[in-house]
């Protein structure tokens, strides 16, 4: 039976047959890899997703997380599918060998996460944070902290969290005002309060280790003057055992439309529930440089803006797998024109409405997926190069493709999930059906982690911008080699590279012209729409790319590879063009709307 979680067959083409993801067992770092093990992965993965994961999700989403007053409660299977995990070595996939990770390549590792996504976001969200929390620590942190606060992390005694915002904040980090007061032993005593921290207060684990930025009484003002700290639930001895309880208290749950199996919280820092070395305020280490915090940061936001976009992928397809199978298995209605009542009903997959909504999901769901592989690639790539130009070349790709990695799957894995109900009609509005969590699941996602107007300023403000656009060109060579292969191939791929050819070139203009004016405030007024039309265009290229990786092969699969970039040039590219038109009439629609006309 066929799962409708993900497919198998289509995870192999994006990493056998279109990334070649074999290639990399020739870096030393994957060396000791090879296809079996990468597939061994793949199928533990859908093991354990399938058996831990998938089977509580709907009670994660009606139980979700209670707090008494005291301490967090969640249910059973939350424990047990997280140690299932752990002990499989999965927190630790692409981490160091020397730190107890497995050095598997992030492309592997992802496709294999895709699998826990799709079958329960709430659960799944834990080991997201502990694994980006720990590969920050690893890259930043002093070879002291790295020691006690990693291992115990990927052996899954320890979960991690990213403290950023605050209640008057929000996403302006540069009005936080949690501070972070030097002592003489050489430690900070942290005190404020923060909003939205996923995973924050549990029993989970041993000990839960915040990532917390704060500011250093005295430093520079706005985000110059951030810093980041390690504190821990839980105080950790140089021998690794745990201390006192440290100044950290739970100040009450957020109850959320959907992710409700992960406990979202308000912390407080140094309120003085609890007096660690006598004192109160929360004790913190301070990783790397004063005043560094958000550049460091900045690796965990965006690991987990690539796993937002990992996240709706998953849920894009798991809703779009769900649906496809009710269709077919779904009569209702006849031949158009068939007058005898007695006939038999067809399957609602046969109506050309039904195949319009399934091709919709298809072609967002393995084109979201596809994409976030895409740059768990260039980051294998990025991590084992042998010069410093070949790490460039690869980290200004990322830089530029990250908030459509994070944005494009959020908006239109949502979308599909929304396809996914309306092919279920009345049955997909009902709780009987999964479809319905999966689009409350999956609405999050264009929130968390920048919103979608914060990827918009992201991509237009700084990235197509950055060097002197350097971001920008190297997008723009790896879309004009695709485009030449295609052309060279003739017939359909050539004609579809056509079009996309002239699109593309049509927003590099476009984006010239959006700074040709000087008034950086109107060149921005549309950034969301910008970023919108920038990431139809990435992921037609990403669909024009698998075409060239399936030409020539036969078979229902890549048929169906090629109907769904058809659908995409056919029907989701169109949408650009009023798009581009808007952006190149600098509209100030927006801007000029006064306050107090609404």
């Amino acid at each position: 039976m066929r799962s409708t979680l993900l497919s198998r067959r289509d995870l192999e083409f994006l990493l056998y047959e279109w990334l070649d993801v074999e290639s990399l067992t020739r870096r030393p770092r994957y060396a000791e890899h090879s296809r079996e093990t990468f597939d061994a992965v793949l199928d533990l993965s859908e093991q354990l997703a399938t058996k831990y994961f998938a089977t509580h999700n709907k009670l994660n989403d009606t139980r979700e997380p209670t707090f008494d007053g005291d301490k967090v409660t969640l249910i059973a299977e939350v424990g047990q599918a997280l140690a299932a995990f752990a002990e499989a070595g999965m927190v630790g996939a692409t981490m160091d060998a020397e730190l107890g990770g497995a050095q598997l390549p992030a492309a592997v590792a992802q496709a294999g996460f895709a699998w826990f996504h799709a079958a329960n976001p709430g659960t799944s969200a834990y080991p997201l944070l502990t694994i980006g929390n720990a590969n920050l620590l690893a890259a930043h942190a002093d070879p002291g902290l790295v020691r006690r606060f990693v291992p115990p992390m990927i052996e899954g005694r320890f979960f991690g969290t990213m403290c950023l915002s605050e209640p008057q904040a929000g996403s302006s980090l540069a009005d936080i005002v949690t501070r972070a007061e030097p002592r003489d032993d050489g430690v900070y005593r942290l005190f404020g309060t923060k909003m939205w921290i996923s995973g924050g207060d549990h029993e989970l684990g041993e000990n839960i280790v915040h990532l917390v930025l704060a500011k250093i009484p005295g430093g520079p003002a706005g985000t110059k003057g951030i810093s980041l700290f390690v504190v821990p639930r839980f105080l950790v001895h140089e021998d690794g055992s745990l201390g006192e309880r440290n100044d950290v208290a739970l100040a009450g749950l957020n109850h959320k439309m959907g992710f409700r199996g992960t406990v979202n919280t308000v912390l407080n820092f140094g309120e003085g529930r609890w007096t660690p070395q006598g004192a109160a305020g929360a004790i913190g280490y301070l990783v790397g440089e004063p005043h560094q915090g958000l550049k460091y940061m900045f690796h965990m936001m965006n690991e987990a803006r690539s796993g937002v976009g990992l996240v709706a992928a998953a849920l894009g397809y798991t809703g779009y797998l769900e649906s496809l199978e009710y269709a077919r298995t779904r009569p209702q209605g006849r031949t158009k024109g068939a007058a005898d009542p007695a006939a038999p009903q067809r399957p609602i997959i046969e109506h050309a409405d039904v195949k319009r909504m399934l091709l919709a999901q298809k072609s967002y769901a393995e084109g979201g997926l596809a994409l976030v592989l895409y740059c768990a690639r260039l980051i294998d790539e990025q991590h084992t190069a042998e010069s410093d130009e070949e790490r460039r070349a690869r980290t200004l790709l990322l830089d530029i493709l990250t908030p459509i990695a994070k944005s494009w799957p959020s908006q239109w894995c949502l979308t599909a999930n929304d396809l996914a109900i309306q092919v279920l009609g009345g049955y997909g509005y009902t709780r009987e059906y999964n479809v319905e969590q999966h689009y409350r699941d999956n609405r999050l996602n264009p929130i968390h982690e920048g919103t979608h107007g914060i990827q918009g300023l992201d991509l237009l403000g700084r990235k197509v911008t950055q060097q002197g656009g350097a971001s920008l060109r190297k997008l723009d060579s790896r879309i004009r080699a695709t485009l030449a292969a295609a052309q060279e191939l003739g017939d359909e791929p050539a004609e579809l590279a056509d079009r996309l050819e002239k699109s593309w070139s049509r927003l590099i203009t476009v984006t010239g012209g959006l700074f040709a004016a000087g008034d950086i405030e109107i060149a921005l007024a549309n950034s969301s729409v910008y970023l919108e039309a920038f990431g139809h265009h990435v992921v037609a290229w990403i669909w024009l790319d698998q075409m060239l990786a399936a030409h020539g092969r036969t078979g229902d699969f890549y048929d169906g590879k090629r109907h769904a970039v058809r659908y995409f040039f056919r029907h989701e590219l169109p949408r650009t063009g009023p798009q581009l038109d808007l952006l190149a009439d600098l509209d100030t629609t927006t801007v000029d709307m006064a306050e107090s006309w609404f």
